[in-house]
């Protein structure tokens, strides 16, 4: 991942460099992530009931615990995105005269912001106590964001010794707490037993706090490839090296796997590489096409919810997509006559439903923004 930023890395020691401008593909490649996230997969997990399509039902859900499936990619996709963004809305902030310190002060307010968010989601329409949590992605991203801000502070080498130093300590951490089932179990993992410590509980799924550590390498990633947008680089050049990148991720990933397996539940160091070389692929693909080929006019459906990705994020963590999927299904009835495949077309009614209340307020240049 090195390589990402290093035709960058002049400027890193000048973090708030010249604003760019805004990139249609990183909007258009949100979008794309979160229409998928939204449309609960297009409702493409009936395809379990049938043999020779078993197999896409299986990539609109998690692993269920070692390996990766797409439905893994999409939260690495969205916070190495945010990672993306950062040192391009750093710039335009320190273009309208903002000091470090006051960049900083936006970042600290950002981030309580998020996780105060996250956890009033978290606890909509809760009949029991309230929980304090950490884990939901807002709350992930809240804590990776003021890290990476402050690892970008300086010079690009000591980031790399940050982000290296950061995975080997996390690997670390759990050979040297394993739990009588293994490091990398579900159960008594080092990260779970953290949790139930200082939280009082475990998380559903078996997901842990710690998982905040991975992601924020992953934002990491992403910043060093928003620095490599800002460079001077032609496009070729930065194809090349977010190329390259996507490779060393991928070889990293694979080598690594049978010393630490591949669990996005715990965001291991095998999944954080593997993930960011699934990610990158898709970033190249996005930037090949608008950027440098110019096709922007097919991708406007994708930016009209990208620019307001935590507003149709937030439909759904507070139930109106729900209650949008049971109001439409009394017209659809879930297109009953294509049998349990009517789910399908019925997912992309009420997308389509979402889509236009993210056009709706894209028309009215309402941005909602945290």
């Amino acid at each position: 991942m090195a390589t990402l930023a290093q035709t960058a890395a002049a400027k890193t020691t000048t973090p708030v460099s010249k604003p760019s401008a805004r990139l249609v593909s990183l909007d258009a490649y949100r979008g794309f992530i979160m229409l998928i996230l939204a449309g609960s997969g297009f409702g493409l997990a009936v395809l379990k009931n049938y043999p020779d399509s078993a197999w896409l039902a299986a990539q609109v859900d998690h692993a269920a615990w070692e390996g990766c499936t797409f439905w893994d990619l999409i939260q690495p996709a969205f916070t190495f995105m945010v990672g993306v963004a950062m040192p391009l809305a750093f710039a335009r902030r320190a273009a309208e005269g903002a000091t470090n310190r006051e960049i900083f002060k936006h970042v600290l307010s950002r981030a309580g912001l998020l996780i105060v968010l996250s956890n009033i989601f978290s606890n909509w329409g809760a009949t029991g106590p309230l929980k304090f949590q950490l884990i939901n992605v807002l709350c992930q991203i809240a804590i990776g964001y003021v890290l990476c801000f402050l690892v970008t502070r300086r010079p690009f080498n000591q980031q790399a010794i940050t982000a290296a130093a950061t995975l080997a300590g996390y690997w670390a951490l759990y050979l040297l707490f394993p739990s009588p089932n293994g490091p990398f179990s579900q159960y008594g993992n080092v990260g779970a037993v953290l949790d139930l410590n200082l939280l009082g509980y475990n998380y559903s799924g078996y997901y842990t706090t710690l998982n905040a550590i991975g992601n924020g390498i992953t934002i990491l990633f992403g910043c060093w490839a928003g620095m490599l947008f800002q460079s001077q680089n032609t496009h070729v050049e930065k194809l090349k090296i977010l190329a390259i990148a996507a490779v060393a991720c991928f070889t990293f990933g694979f080598l690594l796997q049978p010393f630490n397996p591949m669990i996005k539940r715990l965001w291991t160091v095998s999944f954080t590489f593997w993930s960011t070389g699934w990610v990158l692929l898709m970033l190249i693909a996005f930037y090949w096409i608008i950027e440098v080929k110019g096709h922007k006019t097919w991708a406007f459906p994708l930016t009209v919810v990208g620019m307001n990705s935590i507003f149709i994020y937030s439909l759904g963590q507070i139930g109106i997509k729900g209650w949008l999927d049971r109001g439409l299904a009394g017209f659809t009835r879930k297109f009953a006559l294509f049998g349990d495949l009517g789910i399908i077309p019925h997912q992309l009614v009420v997308l389509a439903f979402l889509w236009y209340a993210c056009y709706w307020l894209y028309q009215r240049k309402i941005f909602l923004k945290v």
